[in-house]
């Protein structure tokens, strides 16, 4: 049984044939019994769910494998209604969707988040009005996969993304600011053919053998054009293509995005758990 009372954790265990043992530790938000104290990840998800189940699958997964037994990761989450996020984008109405995530950030700080991540690119747009929001630092997904490309040591990816961003230089300039990449975009039908497949397709689950040769096509059109790798700059993307598809690097922002999560959660939990040589589960 586990309970707690004032500033306190209480933990009985009763084995048979014993006496109930009681445990006492400090009450913590994110205690993780394995040692150390595991970050808690803050995810602004529903843009779209489909992605935002990818997220959530992918840090338990990463938490479990290097953690090890029945470890799973320390997650808050807030999923927004798509339709009314896609209603604001249609209009240009970013400032009042910069108010609902900034909204949504604070109730995922106040909820004990140690970082907060946008689970879409495109609303990374807002990425700085949801960060001034928030007294927690908000890990960019544009950081990370920059970070990703640049140790690969490419320097001129082709990004498959929503038309938002590819075409408004709020994703391309930071990453080429930031770390000196010539990032290429697909002509201006290519370009509405990868939007429409995304909103049309793959955040509704639809995944279509027709649309899945397109991107490849695309892909193909930007190797000739003098594209080194491909960023999948949309969460969705990766529900149809993968690095499988394709002979040149590939960088699936969702899974940097999460890993990178996983690496910050992870960092004192595994320090911690070195130390004092906790390795397996408490059964």
């Amino acid at each position: 049984m586990i309970g707690s009372y004032c500033d306190i954790n209480l933990i009985i265990v009763k084995k048979s044939n014993q006496s109930p043992c009681l445990f006492v530790y400090p009450l913590s938000k994110h205690n993780n019994l394995m040692g150390g104290k595991m970050k808690r990840i803050g995810l602004i998800g529903g843009m779209s769910w489909e992605s935002t189940a990818v997220y959530y699958r992918r840090v338990n997964e990463q938490v479990r494998e290097r953690l090890g037994g029945l470890n799973s990761a320390d997650v808050v989450m807030r999923s927004v209604n798509f339709q009314d996020i896609v209603t604001l984008q249609k209009l240009g109405a970013w400032e009042q969707a910069a108010g609902e995530l900034s909204k949504v950030a604070r109730d995922l700080e106040q909820a004990g988040a140690d970082m907060i991540l946008i689970c879409t690119n495109t609303m990374h747009l807002l990425a700085d009005d949801v960060q001034s929001s928030v007294d927690v630092p908000l890990l960019h997904i544009a950081d990370v996969t920059g970070e990703a490309v640049t140790a690969a040591g490419c320097k001129r990816p082709l990004l498959l993304a929503t038309r938002y961003t590819m075409e408004q230089d709020f994703y391309r300039r930071r990453v080429e600011d930031k770390f000196g990449l010539e990032v290429l975009i697909p002509d201006a039908q290519d370009r509405q053919d990868v939007h429409d497949i995304i909103f049309g397709e793959l955040c509704c689950g639809i995944v279509k053998s027709a649309s899945h040769q397109r991107y490849l096509d695309i892909v193909e059109k930007g190797k000739a054009a003098g594209a080194d790798s491909v960023i999948l700059g949309c969460t969705e993307i990766g529900l149809l293509v993968s690095a499988d598809d394709f002979d040149i690097p590939t960088f699936d922002s969702t899974l940097l995005h999460a890993d990178a999560a996983v690496d910050i959660s992870l960092a004192v939990a595994r320090a911690a758990k070195a130390e004092t040589g906790l390795a397996a589960p408490i059964h």
